[in-house]
């Protein structure tokens, strides 16, 4: 596709944020089944629910459209998933590792949370005002996913990855 217009840009980022949530359904039960945190755990669990309707909902906005939902390949979604899925590989302290997939989890927020604000901006500036709200919602519901994990990691598993740690320090000194 030839990017010679904002409504062909709006798409093209569709399709790559369509494929990123693809992705994200195959590999959350991963990162879930690998977190030791029962919080983690169920974070994970609830954010797969979540990502299902998500791609729900980019079909929708291709509905609105007249477009067929059709996937492009996210090369920066695969990377993360990558990334997430080296760390389920590594040994380690438990606490340490869930700290590992938070950061894994967060880089993809990160990720999704430009993706949806800058398709919800095409989409106001297209006058695709129904578009623009069923993303927004998507938006909404990535940032609170990053919330919570930011609340995990400093309440929960940040402070168990530290106490963790200086006891494995301690045994490795003795």
């Amino acid at each position: 596709m030839k990017l010679d217009s904002l409504q062909k840009l709006f798409i093209s980022e569709l399709r790559d944020l369509y494929h990123a949530e693809q992705q994200l359904v195959k590999a959350l039960p991963k990162m879930a089944k690998g977190a030791t945190s029962s919080d983690l755990k169920e974070a994970f669990q609830t954010h797969l629910k979540q990502t299902e309707q998500h791609v729900d909902r980019l079909e929708e906005v291709f509905q609105l459209l007249d477009e067929k939902p059709v996937a492009k390949v996210c090369r920066a979604m695969q990377g993360l998933i990558e990334e997430g899925a080296e760390i389920l590989e590594e040994e380690g302290e438990a606490s340490v590792l869930d700290a590992a997939l938070i950061v894994a989890a967060q880089k993809v927020e990160h990720y999704e949370i430009a993706g949806y604000g800058s398709v919800r901006t095409f989409a106001e500036l297209l006058g695709q005002d129904q578009a623009a709200e069923l993303l927004q919602e998507t938006l909404d519901e990535e940032s609170q996913a990053n919330d919570l994990l930011n609340k995990l990691a400093m309440e929960v598993v940040n402070p168990e990855a530290l106490i963790e740690g200086e006891l494995s320090g301690a045994k490795s000194e003795s």
